[in-house]
């Protein structure tokens, strides 16, 4: 028999945030919305955004975490979604609010500190 559920893994940059077996769907979202991913869909990688991201199991219903940017793909039933930071919960609410004031945040910040660190090398340059 044919297996029709996905086995999802989720990196941060040092450890397994979680391995989870007998996945039946993925919404992720992307600079362009939100993709739904199946067992059968084609195999693909998708740049995520700071967001809401949503799988359900064959056992557990379903499960929400905040993520913060970075890649998912997917390849047959594997599917690696590798991000900066990843905080799980049940309230969709306080997830919402982690991710507006945790990641949407830090990357501003990251952002406006690259952007001085260029204006500095500019500076020396001249």
């Amino acid at each position: 028999m044919e297996n029709t559920l996905m086995n999802l893994k989720i990196l941060l940059p040092f450890r397994v945030f979680a391995d989870i077996e007998n996945v039946r769907s993925i919404v992720a979202e992307t600079s362009k919305g939100s993709y739904g991913f199946l067992p059968h869909r084609l195999d693909c990688v998708a740049a995520l955004v700071p967001g809401i991201f949503a799988y359900e199991t064959e056992t557990g219903g379903a499960h929400y975490l905040a993520i913060d940017e970075g890649v998912l793909v997917k390849a047959g039933s594997q599917v690696m979604v590798s991000v900066r930071n990843a905080v799980a919960g049940d309230d969709l609410g306080k997830l919402k609010d982690s991710v507006e004031t945790n990641f949407k945040n830090l990357n501003d910040a990251e952002r406006d500190i690259r952007l001085g660190n260029r204006k500095i090398g500019e500076r020396i340059n001249c």
